[in-house]
């Protein structure tokens, strides 16, 4: 396919990317707007204060899902290394920036996920299995989001045979865009002031 299709492709990926599910089912199923709750993040962490475990759930999976499609999409209609990153990398920032709420999102990581384990499955599967390892020993969602996601570019650049350049940039982009988006979370992690999974 031509060059027009796969900017349409890439546009789409953010597009995905953008749509607030957080805000969506809290709406719907808890009729609570999350941003006024918490760190008014629309994101599953956020949603787990506001509206609950489920809700929270439901996030997580379509969050996470956005990423997938995407990468999984641009993979099968292109076959193109930096076409599928770049698709990856717009769904992300899609939900970092998401053009329907003031370019005012999540912080990206179920969707960093979703692409992660569409890009690059085992070594993504594994940088996953590290968040709840994180998390169940110190209860800091942000800690193990943080901890998680920096192992997947060490994994990448690591493995005897490293996949392809483009994901070799996706994977330093997708942990750069992290942290950088959890800078607030750092200093308060560091100050000891960041708040454990589970309080309100």
């Amino acid at each position: 396919m031509g060059t027009v299709y796969q900017v349409i492709a890439i546009m789409c990926s953010y597009l995905l990317g953008a749509v607030p599910f957080g805000l969506i089912f809290s709406r719907i199923l808890a009729h609570i707007d999350v941003r006024s709750v918490g760190s008014g993040n629309i994101g599953a962490t956020n949603v787990l204060r506001a509206a609950g475990k489920k809700v929270a759930i439901l996030t997580l999976l379509a969050d996470a899902l956005k990423g997938y499609v995407s990468v999984f999409v641009a993979q099968l209609l292109f076959n193109d290394d930096y076409i599928t990153v770049l698709a990856g990398a717009a769904a992300i920032l899609g939900h970092n920036f998401p053009v329907y709420l003031k370019f005012k999102g999540g912080k990206g990581v179920a969707t960093s996920y979703g692409v992660m384990l569409a890009a690059s499955p085992w070594i993504g599967l594994l940088s996953l299995l590290i968040w709840p390892l994180v998390a169940l020993i110190w209860r800091y969602s942000s800690l193990a989001a943080l901890v998680s996601i920096a192992s997947y570019p060490l994994l990448i650049f690591g493995t005897a045979a490293p996949p392809s350049k483009p994901y070799e940039l996706l994977s330093v982009f997708i942990f750069a865009l992290i942290y950088y988006r959890h800078r607030e979370n750092i200093k308060r992690l560091l100050d000891g002031t960041e708040p454990k999974i589970g309080k309100k």
